[in-house]
């Protein structure tokens, strides 16, 4: 495995993100104990879970299975760099008018005690915001965050799903405390969805902010498998196939080419932006996910990166030089 520096903190994570939404949905504990010690085998040591992973009612059963795992000991806890994330209704009545998603000093310090308590650990090593909250000052989220750091509950503060002028506004407010800021941003980024290219992108290499891409493979679209589909077993995703198929067409001839799994060129792609420190998998079974432990071995040239722009057209660069002089 590789490591980099998440952000520009001192903090070590490998360039792959162990995503874990699918545990207790698709994957049941059992299994996602299995994908847990290989990914630990493997060198990953960077896993991402969120509080309202398990979803509706059962938001939480995720960082509950975690917790489990993680009271196995051998030394489990200690290996993992874990982030978890904060915004989201986690159905709980005893948060009354305040259970809506959000962001508030509030929110956090109640939210944090429970992914602490299911999680059974006394720290976390990076907090993220779920979800911009513009309802919320950067004075009250800034002063939340580093009660927390100060009690030492959690080491860092990321983001996920932020624009790239929340970016700025957050480090520019940040440094007016005389805080570290944000260390990463989480973000939709694949060869479907280039728009962070734009603005999002550029703003975090500049202000030192790791980028963790979600959504690597647009939700399978890009894992070759869609294709593969029988007629008469139709998804949301095969109606997405049809729409992009011969995108996806030239992409699967490409990666048949190169010798690679079409799953394995997306992610090796997410690497290359400068501004990226890992892409999340989500694997639902343990052979999925090692069938992209190879991910950060996999080179892809310039010509290579051509063909695949050609295929799936950026943007076409950063603003504002993507749509003016």
């Amino acid at each position: 495995m590789q490591y980099t520096y998440l952000g520009r903190s001192g903090l070590k994570v490998s360039k792959l993100c162990l995503g874990t939404m699918n545990f207790g949905v698709n994957t049941d504990e059992k299994e996602a104990f299995r994908i847990m010690d290989a990914a630990l085998d493997a060198g990953v040591n960077f896993f991402d879970t969120a509080n309202i992973y398990g979803w509706g009612e059962n938001a939480g059963k995720t960082e509950e299975i975690i917790g489990r795992w993680f009271a196995q000991g051998g030394g489990r806890r200690e290996k993992v760099v874990l982030a978890t994330k904060v915004h989201g209704d986690m159905s709980d009545p005893l948060d009354g008018p305040n259970s809506p998603a959000g962001l508030s000093s509030y929110k956090i310090r109640r939210h944090l005690e429970g992914s602490l308590r299911r999680l059974q650990t006394d720290h976390i090593e990076l907090y993220q915001m779920h979800h911009i909250d513009r309802n919320v000052s950067w004075d009250e989220l800034w002063e939340a965050f580093q009660v927390s750091i100060t009690q030492g509950k959690i080491g860092y503060v990321g983001s996920s799903n932020f624009a790239g002028w929340d970016l700025v506004k957050a480090q520019y407010e940040a440094k007016n405390r005389h805080m570290l800021g944000l260390v990463s941003e989480q973000h939709k980024y694949n060869l479907l969805c280039r728009v962070p290219e734009l603005e999002v992108l550029p703003a975090a290499e500049h202000l030192g902010i790791g980028v963790v891409a979600w959504s690597p493979l647009e939700g399978g679209l890009l894992g070759g498998n869609a294709a593969k589909k029988q007629v008469g077993s139709r998804t949301a995703n095969d109606n997405r196939y049809e729409q992009f198929r011969p995108q996806l067409e030239a992409f699967s001839a490409l990666c048949r080419e190169l010798g690679e799994s079409e799953a394995n060129v997306a992610l090796a792609w997410t690497l290359v932006h400068p501004a990226m420190t890992a892409p999340i998998i989500g694997p639902r079974t343990l052979e999925q996910f090692q069938d992209t432990l190879r991910v950060v071995d996999i080179k892809l040239d310039e010509a290579v990166l051509k063909r695949l722009d050609e295929i799936f057209p950026g943007p076409g660069g950063s603003a504002p030089q993507a749509y003016a002089w």
